[in-house]
């Protein structure tokens, strides 16, 4: 099968540099794939799971927390908001995270950010997802 160049940014670091075959990301209008040869793309990308293989036989995945996505020739580039691969996740902190985000949804206080707390609770249970392997 065709391999083509995959790269993961954020404004922090690179997340990873890789020859794929295929990577499988979170649209803002639904999960799509992308194999070699693909047309010219530029899309924006939601919270969710981002997945690319095969990586020595495996198939590896990225909490992804938006962003963008851009196809160009032979060379895929993802500008994330934030990126964590499986391996890198700490499940004690997203469990926090998680329980910190319900305990605000549900006060009752007028100062609470409701859009914000679930925006948090959704990328707590997706490192949670994609931390546990699935």
């Amino acid at each position: 099968m065709a391999v083509f160049h995959l790269q993961v940014l954020t404004p922090e670091r690179t997340v990873v540099s890789t020859e794929v075959e295929y990577v499988r990301l979170p649209g803002v209008d639904g999960t799509f794939g992308v194999l070699a040869g693909h047309q010219p793309l530029m899309a924006s990308l939601d919270i969710g799971v981002l997945e690319f293989g095969p990586f020595h036989g495996k198939r590896r995945k990225i909490a992804l927390g938006g962003g963008f996505v851009e196809m160009r020739g032979n060379q895929m580039t993802v500008m994330a908001r934030t990126a964590e691969l499986a391996e890198e996740i700490d499940v004690l902190r997203a469990r926090e995270a998680k329980r910190r985000a319900e305990e605000r949804l549900r006060s009752r206080q007028s100062d609470v950010d409701v859009a914000r707390a679930q925006v948090s609770l959704q990328k707590a249970l997706l490192r949670l997802k994609v931390a546990n392997g699935e």
